[in-house]
């Protein structure tokens, strides 16, 4: 067979001229029975063609089989109405046909779609209601009083404004009472009901007036049966069926099973039923039209009346309810606002402050109820975010003090609509925590010691410092005034490449950013014990990169408290360190020579010494209590008849805890004068004086002094007034007491024995020595007096001297 035409079948008018068969066909409602669809023209020479119908969407019996006749050697075939079609486009407004065209061996099939239009001329009186027999339609005799018996507004009149009335008599006592027909077009049942009018039939002359002066007439006759002798009902059937809206016309709803003999199925209400139709024979219910919800909402909820009975006993019947729920197909998924969430916030934000709230709509079905989920990734559980509806708020407080607390918080949240399949939206959130510097770092005091003699950069120690925001150890350390004689490593942490040592703002120390150096304390330059022996800094911590914001810092202090323990690094020194004299010794007593007078200059305070004779003292007639040397004249060797002199080193040690003990050495050197009894002074002088006693050498140290320059100029001044007033003030005395004043005289004797005692004492020379306490012999007070003065022949110098005590003065 060769095809004149693709696809797989051609069609022709009954015209010379060839055309591809039509994928659609458009159909008035008003064609009737017999009225032909279409036309196929075809061309198979060597077989006998066959054409035919396979099957029919939705289901009906409203197509004959295709008919098929040769026409100047093209086979013809025709698709007509039969006997039974009623076409109704607000029924059913579209059909599709699969016909299967055979030649020979090659068979092809193709489809036939036929779109079934309104007719707004079509006259509702047609068929068997206009037929002289008119319409029969059989109720029960217990059918409800006012029950719908028939549809008689077929649709499409309301918009004509069509009237319906009976004009036909509906006297009793063969009527119960009158039916009647209602504004859409229902014939009811007579208010007083059917019952006991089994058998009778009820002709009604029904009158259809519609357009513009435009009418026809219909005969309806009610047959009312007898109530059934077996009772028919449904099986097990569901009420309430849930499709979705993407059915195609023809599928199946559901199937209605009833228990009887030869059932058969109808819907009675809606009349007309636009959407679904139900098999006379198998009860499954199709749809007839698209359900779309996007275009048809009124489709979403339809409510039938199924009504089942049996064929030879049509008043054997049950009614059931079903409610069709058509569901929108779900092909979207949620759409949000915003699609994503990145926001900052910092770490101190409230409980329950909304970072947002999530807008979300379902395109399948606006306005639908939608589901949220919280999901957490990073860190996970929900502990410091949560979702309160729409709204995600912070369900705790955000630490960020601690390692890994926070930070960055991922999570989703899944929005989930109702449809089926169930599709979601997955909105990505990522919270990122802002560190905020809450608390101000601190530093615990302390108290170091050093030695005073420790050299530059000593460590002392190291300053702690902490801080409760995280990093805990990102710490800067200064030092807030005082000495400049220190420094601290002014930051800590872990090594960064790139950084080395680095000088200080207001001190020359040095960082080093190594984790283990937390504040070290180091010695810039010497310490003198002598001179302070105590410091104490302020040590400033001051945080850093511990907020966002890298001026928001705060700071603490701690004082450290630096002793200074001494170190022994000053001999002492003795004033004078070398001293010479003579004493008399008195056999049997001992003698305090002299005290060694020694002190550290640069240490007052420093008073404890040790004393010890380290050379000359041979035959130990010399020893020292404390810093007095004492001639011991009671024990040890024959005391010699000659002077005898001894050249003493004493060491002096300073004494203490303080290492290393340093000494100083200071050289005595006595003269030793045996004590001895002078007869020829006992002769020639007077019995007053028996013996001749030791002389006493006395040193006068003079101190200097030698004041500032401008101080001896202010002193200067000042005493020169100081001294004219006094004068003055002495002239004005003396003139009154100038007659009771009288200058005393020395005796010619006493002159006389400062010739004789100068010119003995000459020969012994000078020796400078400190004043030396000796026994004293019993005298008068006028042994304390100076009755003489010599000169001394060695050195030239004037001096005092006591005839009694041989004791003498320096001038």
């Amino acid at each position: 067979m060769a095809l004149l035409r693709p696809p797989a079948l051609l069609l022709a008018l009954v015209v010379s001229e060839l055309h591809c068969l039509p994928w659609f066909i458009n159909v008035s409602e008003s064609q009737g029975p017999g009225t032909t669809i279409h036309s196929f023209s075809f061309n198979c020479t060597a077989h006998m063609p066959m054409l035919e119908l396979v099957h029919v969407q939705p289901p009906t019996t409203f197509f004959n089989q295709p008919s098929l006749s040769r026409w100047q050697k093209i086979y013809v075939g025709t698709v007509t109405l039969n006997s039974l079609a009623r076409l109704d486009a607000l029924a059913v407004n579209h059909y599709e046909l699969q016909l299967r065209f055979t030649c020979g061996n090659n068979v092809t099939e193709g489809p036939l779609y036929v779109d079934v239009y309104r007719d707004p001329g079509y006259s509702p009186c047609s068929g068997r209601f206009a037929s002289p027999a008119g319409e029969i339609i059989q109720v029960r005799e217990t059918v409800t009083p006012g029950a719908q018996l028939y549809t008689l507004l077929l649709p499409g009149l309301e918009l004509q404004h069509a009237q319906i009335s009976i004009n036909s008599a509906q006297d009793p006592p063969y009527f119960p009472g009158p039916f009647s027909i209602n504004g859409q077009g229902w014939l009811l049942a007579p208010s007083q009901g059917l019952k006991g009018q089994a058998g009778k039939v009820f002709q009604l002359q029904i009158l259809v007036t519609f357009g513009q002066n435009r009418s026809c007439h219909g005969m309806l006759k009610v047959k009312v049966l007898p109530v059934p002798s077996s009772q028919i009902s449904f099986l097990g059937q569901a009420r309430n069926i849930t499709i979705l809206d993407d059915l195609a016309p023809g599928s199946q709803v559901v199937q209605v099973r009833a228990r009887g003999f030869d059932v058969r199925y109808e819907i009675l209400s809606p009349v007309p039923c636009p959407l679904f139709s139900i098999g006379r024979g198998d009860g499954v219910v199709r749809t007839t039209a698209p359900l779309e919800l996007a275009q048809a909402w009124g489709a979403a909820v339809t409510r039938l009346q199924v009504k089942a009975y049996e064929r030879l006993r049509p008043w054997a019947s049950v009614d059931l309810d079903l409610t069709v729920n058509v569901r929108s197909v779900n092909r979207w998924p949620p759409r949000c606002l915003p699609a994503m969430l990145v926001t900052e916030i910092p770490e101190t934000t409230p409980v329950g402050t909304v970072l947002n709230t999530f807008t979300c709509t379902d395109p399948d079905s606006p306005g639908s109820t939608l589901n949220y989920e919280l999901r957490f990734h990073s860190p996970p559980g929900p502990a410091s975010l949560c979702l309160r509806g729409r709204a995600l708020e912070v369900n705790a407080t955000l630490d960020c003090d601690t390692p890994g607390a926070c930070f960055q918080h991922a999570a989703s949240i899944l929005v989930l609509d109702g449809g089926q399949p169930l599709m979601t939206t997955e909105v990505p959130v990522l919270v990122m925590v802002i560190p905020v510097n809450e608390f101000s770092p601190a530093c615990v005091p302390h108290t170091f010691r050093i030695r005073e003699d420790a050299g530059p950069h000593t460590l002392l120690g190291s300053v702690v410092g902490t801080d409760k925001d995280y990093p805990h150890n990102s710490i800067e350390y200064d030092i807030s005034g005082g000495p400049t004689a220190f420094s601290v490593d002014r930051l800590s942490g872990t090594p960064t490449p790139g950084l080395g040592w680095k000088g200080g703002t207001r001190v020359d120390c040095k960082l080093r950013l190594w984790a283990p150096l937390l504040g070290e304390i180091h010695l810039l330059g010497s310490l003198d014990y002598e001179l302070q022996t105590l410091y104490r800094l302020t040590v400033l911590v001051t945080d850093q990169s511990q907020d966002q914001d890298p001026t928001n810092r705060r700071s603490g202090s701690c004082t450290i408290t630096i002793e200074v323990e001494d170190v022994n690094d000053h001999a002492p020194e003795c004033q004078p360190p070398f001293q010479e004299l003579t004493i008399y010794a008195p056999l049997g007593r001992s003698v305090e020579v002299t005290k060694v007078s020694c002190w550290v200059p640069q240490e007052p305070q420093r008073l404890v010494f040790s004393y010890s004779i380290v050379g000359g003292n041979s035959q130990s007639r010399f020893s020292l209590q404390g810093p007095i040397l004492v001639l011991n004249n009671m024990l040890g060797p024959p005391w010699p008849e000659q002077p005898h002199t001894h050249e003493l080193l004493i060491r002096v040690a300073d004494a203490g805890r303080s290492i290393p003990h340093l000494s100083a050495t200071a050289t005595v050197i006595v003269h030793l004068v045996p004590w001895s009894t002078s007869t020829a002074a006992t002769r020639t002088r007077s019995a007053a004086v028996t013996s001749v006693t030791t002389p006493l050498l006395v040193t006068d140290t003079e101190a200097f002094w030698q004041p500032e320059p401008w101080f001896v100029v202010v002193l200067t001044v000042t005493s020169a007034l100081f001294l004219l007033a006094l004068g003055w003030l002495f002239s004005r005395l003396f003139q009154g007491l100038a007659q009771m004043l009288q200058t005393p005289r020395k005796p010619a004797q006493a002159l006389l024995l400062n010739s004789i005692q100068g010119t003995e004492e000459s020969i012994e020379g000078f020796m400078e020595a400190p004043r030396m306490e000796m026994p004293q012999t019993p005298s008068s007070a006028m042994s304390l007096l100076f009755d003489g003065r010599a000169q001394d022949s060695r050195t030239g110098r004037d001096y005092l001297f006591n005839t009694l005590t041989g004791a003498r003065r320096w001038l």
